[in-house]
């Protein structure tokens, strides 16, 4: 594993970080398996690991694996996340971080990030209730030893947000499909010249740059020499960045966390040729002509009131495009129980009422998008085939 150094603190963090919304699981998180691919990262090198207070019952397993192994603590920088939208007096502030203390079974915490800030607006909220003299307070404790923020908006909004306060890193989403999109390279170079570490997130795109990609686009990849993977790709292309400070993969299988490795102790800032770079435009020119909605599987817009999963349905309406018409109507019937008459969470179930809109984090209008899903996915040949399937 090769590391990158922390200018604030000069800690010495592993360009792969471990992403943990992802942990394996089945209805709850599978702490057995979630255990074996934290050790075997960590043998291998990795040290920084990232969760949240949102991230459903991620803290609590991360803090059980602590528990079982207490002498990995010290090879571990632990990021967790500030949910300020549940913050409405200054004592949330500290409710909140005791509650995260426990869940994790630490006494501090390296790098705390306030989750989400989408704008200035949404940080003046809380510096008025008092989160800056939280902040000094904590880190004079060494409860808190680096603080920072992640970010869903616009790069305006990120510049902002980045001049507000002395930061001591920042998390922004960053792959090469989103250059232009929300903080942006702009942003990572203007976080990059401050002298912060930068940590990416969603570097494959919630998996969209791993699995799935329209066909051209693989042929494309796997014509190219050296052959890698659609992964490796998309991670070599980020550790090319000498902005970029470490970059997370949410792995919930062995086989990922070993290529993910791989692939990240090998690659070095400016090593990819002319030739390559060209090769990642090209295969980024055709996603862009194929998938139609830039969901990235967060699920931050569940559950629906109605019981329609959002991300299932935008994932087939963009298999449709981009893998053809019987993967995108495979992958809805199977992902939305199409077929059953009762529990289904088809597009169908949606009724504009727009709770998911402010929580997703990529700004889809999600209920207008909705109804060309149901446009394509749902039209009236298909809504008799599955009227009779299930009538059978």
């Amino acid at each position: 594993m090769q590391y990158r150094v922390d200018p604030v603190t000069g800690n010495k963090l592993s360009v792969l970080g471990f992403g943990c919304m992802r942990f394996p699981r089945n209805i709850t998180i599978d702490i057995a398996a979630t255990e074996k691919l934290i050790l075997r990262a960590i043998d291998l090198g990795v040290n920084y690991f990232d969760t949240a207070y949102i991230y459903l019952g991620s803290e609590q397993a991360l803090g059980e694996v602590i528990k079982r192994n207490p002498e990995i603590r010290d090879k571990m920088y632990i990021a967790t996340k500030l949910p300020h939208t549940q913050c409405k007096t200054y004592e949330d502030f500290e409710r909140i971080f005791q509650e995260q203390l426990q869940r994790l079974n630490l006494t501090y915490i390296d790098y705390y990030l306030i989750h989400n800030v989408p704008d200035i607006q949404a940080w003046s909220r809380v510096v008025n209730l008092g989160i800056e003299r939280w902040i000094s307070d904590k880190k004079a404790s060494g409860e808190i030893r680096s603080i920072g923020f992640s970010f869903h908006g616009t790069q305006a909004s990120f510049m902002q947000i980045l001049d507000a306060y002395p930061w001591d890193f920042t998390q922004i989403q960053y792959n090469y499909m989103n250059e232009n999109y929300q903080a942006g390279r702009a942003g990572l170079e203007k976080a990059y010249r401050k002298g912060i570490p930068v940590i990416i997130m969603e570097p494959l795109l919630g998996g969209k740059l791993a699995t799935g990609l329209p066909n051209r686009a693989e042929k494309l990849i796997h014509s190219y020499k050296p052959q890698k993977s659609p992964a490796s790709w998309a991670l070599s292309w980020l550790l090319n960045h000498k902005e970029v400070t470490l970059l997370l993969s949410g792995m919930n299988r062995m086989d990922q966390v070993e290529e993910n490795i791989l692939t990240c102790d090998q690659v070095q800032v400016d090593s990819m040729c002319s030739a390559e770079i060209d090769m990642i435009s090209s295969v980024k020119q055709i996603l862009e002509e194929s998938y139609k909605v830039p969901c990235t599987g967060c699920e931050y817009c569940l559950p629906c009131p109605f019981a329609v999963n959002i991300p299932g349905c935008f994932a087939a309406y963009n298999a449709r495009y981009a893998n053809g018409l019987i993967t995108g109507f495979t992958q809805y019937f199977t992902g939305t129980n199409a077929l059953h008459s009762k529990n289904h969470t088809r597009v169908s179930r949606c009724t504009k009422c727009g709770v998911c809109v402010n929580k997703c984090p990529q700004h889809i209008k999600i209920p207008e998008e909705l109804e060309k899903v149901k446009r394509k996915m749902e039209p009236l040949y298909v809504r008799l085939i599955m009227k009779i399937a299930a009538r059978g």
